[in-house]
């Protein structure tokens, strides 16, 4: 065969295979940015993703990139996931959020946050963010002072409660005025405490007892969430009533917790980032809230704090350990 029959013959097949070639979508990858290490979330995320009809590893590649609770590392991890040219991007808490949106405007971003995303500036509104972010928050303005309320009622003798924030977190400005009001219409006395390390954890509750604190108030923070066992460690040590976010410290051998599902959280986040691959618009899918919260009991927690739970938060808990 000569070489020009063979570059036509060549040429043709090339063009025969362009239209089937355009066919065959490369496997969509979905950058996942957590503040910490891997966390309980994915299973439900997973699971919210096979809602819509993808599986990891099958017909979706997923790029993790933890942060280790450093959230100074964030940014430059944000920018690797555009650099990479993911379709979407996951971001998990207030920090990664601001690091994502940071580092693009135009790859679509879903995420989970427990401040205000209107206030910062993330979406237009609620019901039509507008632009290329959307996902699920929590409004931890709605939630802080509510856990105050309880921690009160649970421990009514306590003059003195302390508020623990992450000083590293863009939220922590927010809570700390949202509780500060509350504990002021309350007519209770606040000191607010700050670690955004374990050894800040430490350092934090070794004042406790210098400082006659009578009850503990954690904040909404990833980082503490991935501390949760030595949180609830040292209030037993110390001896503090303390109240979490969620479920998972409740479980570990905190007093008491209140907050929304996480579970069906990180199961929305993974439906809407399997819409968003299938076509849908951030602009276009509202922020969700999550409309039934969770209030978790430990009674053995509170015999060995020699706290009797009033009936009042008893008839009210979803769920109590003993």
């Amino acid at each position: 065969m000569k070489r020009r029959e063979f570059m036509l013959m060549f040429s043709a097949a090339m063009a025969a295979a362009g239209p089937l070639r355009a066919q065959q979508k490369a496997m969509p990858v979905i950058g996942y940015l957590g503040q910490i290490s891997p966390v309980s979330g994915l299973a439900p995320f997973r699971e919210g993703l096979s809602d819509t009809g993808y599986v990891e590893g099958q017909n979706v590649a997923i790029e993790y990139r933890w942060a280790e609770g450093r959230y100074d590392r964030l940014p430059a991890l944000a920018a690797d996931l555009v650099h990479r040219k993911v379709d979407v991007i996951v971001t998990v808490g207030t920090p990664s959020a601001l690091a994502a949106k940071s580092a693009t405007s135009t790859i679509p971003i879903v995420f989970s946050v427990g401040s205000n995303p209107v206030e910062l500036g993330f979406v237009a509104s609620l019901a039509r963010p507008g632009g290329n972010l959307t996902g699920v928050s929590i409004l931890v303005g709605e939630l802080m002072p509510k856990r105050l309320e309880l921690l009160s009622e649970l421990a009514p003798q306590a003059g003195v409660i302390a508020l623990l924030v992450n000083p590293n977190n863009a939220i922590s400005e927010r809570i700390m005025g949202d509780v500060q009001e509350a504990a002021h219409a309350k007519g209770v006395q606040l000191h607010i405490m700050k670690a955004g390390t374990e050894s800040e954890i430490d350092a934090a509750f070794a004042t406790l007892g210098q400082l006659h604190i009578g009850a503990l108030l954690v904040g909404t923070d990833g980082f503490f969430r991935s501390r949760r066992e030595q949180l609830v460690a040292l209030a037993s040590r110390h001896a503090i009533p303390a109240i979490y976010e969620s479920r998972q410290f409740a479980a570990a051998g905190g007093l008491i917790s209140f907050g929304p599902s996480l579970t069906a959280l990180n199961r929305q986040v993974g439906i809407y980032v399997g819409k968003i691959l299938k076509g849908a618009k951030p602009a276009d899918l509202p922020v969700h809230q999550p409309t039934t919260f969770e209030l978790v009991v430990n009674l053995n927690t509170a015999k060995a704090l020699g706290l009797a739970v009033p009936p009042s938060i008893l008839a009210r808990a979803d769920e109590v350990i003993d």
